[in-house]
């Protein structure tokens, strides 16, 4: 079992647990939950070791083996599959003991090195790796490419299959659904559903804690507290704790009053002084329930758009891709899909599905002039104005300045006709819409560089807002925003008088934005008739046909 015990943990002068304790039991699996800076990495960093309590009693069974993402971005030239099968430390262990066998040239040593390695399972290693990386979203012809030809998000995924590899009685996972797409999310939860060790996962996608998790360990005000249940069943606990605290608070928040007036009333007479005296210290001494605080919640919504145009676009004959490199022999560009003829209608919430790199982007990138299309028209409705955030969005922004410059260059890139009134474009009225999106005092002077990658996404959504955009194309917008914001989201896009074109593997989001689906698959955009539980059904179905084309 894993034991905590009046645990202390500090980061610096901060104390992020105080006299915390609980008990995890072999084969739980668990989401760990919090605030952001609650101490839920700090929590991570004492299970695999690399930070100390600073009281209390911690323990972990030391025979457990224990797997964790690591988190530096790997440079080596080692094939995918190569990468991922050192991942089985088991088996590079063995894999030594034979080479060492040999070398001493003693029989009954290489008898036992060879026993041992068939024991790990050399003879399958390969296979079990490449079922990892298919599931994972890669496709079999990337299978023997160098790590270093993958960009670093598909890197991380790498790393991931690397832990998912080894093995483990205690598998540690911070964040591990950032980098997936949906058809590799849905993949992840089914392995992960499989495995027979304990789990600790942080995560901010509620759909996934849900199906993978059976315990939530909240971080509260210094405070771990166990709840039996995955997440939604936490929610529902928490909210029902949360309205008896505040009941208690209000009873007690009347006994106070009651017992201040008595003393108001008669500390002067002396007759009742010694009475009142007791009901003062009785003040003292009465147990100060803390206020319920809810988590700070940050909400936004989007501004009426100035017109809605129907349709808000039409797609006629449209093909798609890429154009050719720049030092390419022939000048020929990469199709993607084709033979697009679609129209979006204002007021229309599109879920836009389909499995790893069937073009999905690709046709939000199109739509939002960020690419051109190769063949055909795509035809803007009088008054578009397009809301767009592209997953690779926080890198548009740039580091070194801070978010009002950000937000007077906008202002300055916006054609006179679209801005906002007057007041909203002048220094003060940027700094109060900053304000609205929690970026007040310092933080509108703060390099970009330096904050968090949700920080950086709600400076992005704050400069979507200003905009006032009647169509609002969505690229994975979710990837660095926490539960809470994933909330506000949700809540705004709602209540968006507009259209919206969302791409996300966070099910929650598309589950509750929108009504219809787009299927992106085998070069072409079609309806998708089913919901997102027909969907799962056939990314399973999907990943399952690519690893026995892998077999094969």
């Amino acid at each position: 079992m894993i034991i905590l015990k009046n645990v202390v943990l500090r980061r610096g002068s901060k104390v992020l647990l105080g006299d915390a304790s609980v008990t995890l039991t072999p084969g739980e699996k668990v989401g760990l939950v919090g605030r952001n800076g609650a101490g839920k990495s700090s929590l991570f960093a004492m299970l695999n070791g690399s930070l100390h309590e600073d009281g209390g009693e911690f323990s972990i069974p030391s025979q457990w083996r224990m797997a964790q993402v690591a988190q530096d971005m790997p440079e080596t030239e080692q094939s995918a599959t190569d990468f991922v099968v050192a991942g089985d430390t088991a088996l590079v262990e063995a894999q030594k003991e034979v080479e060492a066998a040999e070398a001493s040239d003693d029989g009954m040593r290489m008898a036992h090195a060879y026993m041992a390695l068939n024991d790990v399972g050399a003879h399958d290693a390969p296979a079990r790796a490449q079922a990892l990386i298919l599931g994972l979203g890669f496709t079999v012809a990337e299978l023997d490419q160098p790590v270093n030809s993958f960009s670093g998000g598909w890197r991380m995924r790498l790393q991931l299959a690397r832990a998912l590899m080894c093995p483990s009685d205690l598998l540690l996972l911070d964040e591990p659904t950032n980098h997936l797409d949906l058809d590799a999310l849905v993949w992840l939860e089914a392995w992960l559903k499989q495995y027979a060790g304990t789990m600790v996962v942080i995560s901010h996608d509620r759909e996934f804690l849900d199906a993978v998790t059976n315990v939530t360990l909240h971080i509260d005000n210094g405070r771990l507290i166990r709840y039996g249940g995955n997440y939604s069943k936490f929610e529902d606990m928490r909210a029902e704790q949360m309205l008896l605290q505040q009941a208690a608070l209000a009873r007690q928040a009347d006994k106070i009053a009651h017992l201040q007036k008595f003393i108001d009333r008669f500390k002067a007479k002396a007759s009742k002084a010694k009475q009142a005296q007791s009901r003062v210290k009785a003040l003292e001494r009465m147990e100060k329930i803390a206020p319920v605080l809810a988590d700070a919640e940050f909400q936004f919504e989007f501004k009426e758009p100035a017109s809605l145009p129907n349709p808000m676009l039409t797609l006629s004959a449209a093909a798609m891709g890429y154009p050719p490199a720049e030092d390419a022999a022939v000048a020929t560009p990469t199709t993607i899909i084709q033979n697009v003829n679609r129209s979006v209608l204002a007021g229309q919430r599109i879920g836009i599905l389909g499995a790893n790199g069937q073009g999905k982007s690709t046709l939000v990138k199109t739509i939002a002039g960020a690419l051109q299309a190769i063949t055909g028209e795509i035809i803007q409705g009088k008054g578009l104005n397009i809301g767009y955030f592209s997953q690779q969005e926080l890198d548009v922004l740039r580091p070194e300045d801070n978010p009002l410059e950000h937000m007077i260059r906008l202002v300055r890139d916006t054609p006179v006709a679209m801005r906002p009134s007057y007041n909203d474009c002048r220094e003060q009225g940027l700094r109060n819409f900053l304000g609205t999106f929690n970026f007040s005092g310092d933080m509108v002077k703060q390099a970009v560089g330096s904050m968090s990658g949700g920080e950086k996404a709600r400076l992005v959504l704050c400069m979507i807002v200003w905009q006032r955009p009647n169509l609002l194309l969505l690229d994975e917008p979710t990837n660095h925003l926490d539960l809470s914001t994933r909330e506000a989201l949700s809540v705004a896009l709602n209540e968006f008088e507009g259209s919206v074109m969302l791409v996300s593997h966070d099910r929650a989001l598309l589950r509750s934005v929108c009504d219809e689906f787009w299927m992106v698959s085998r070069g072409g955009v079609k309806d998708f008739d089913g919901d997102l539980d027909d969907y799962q059904v056939y990314l399973l179905e999907e990943a399952k046909r690519r690893r026995e084309a892998a077999k094969g």
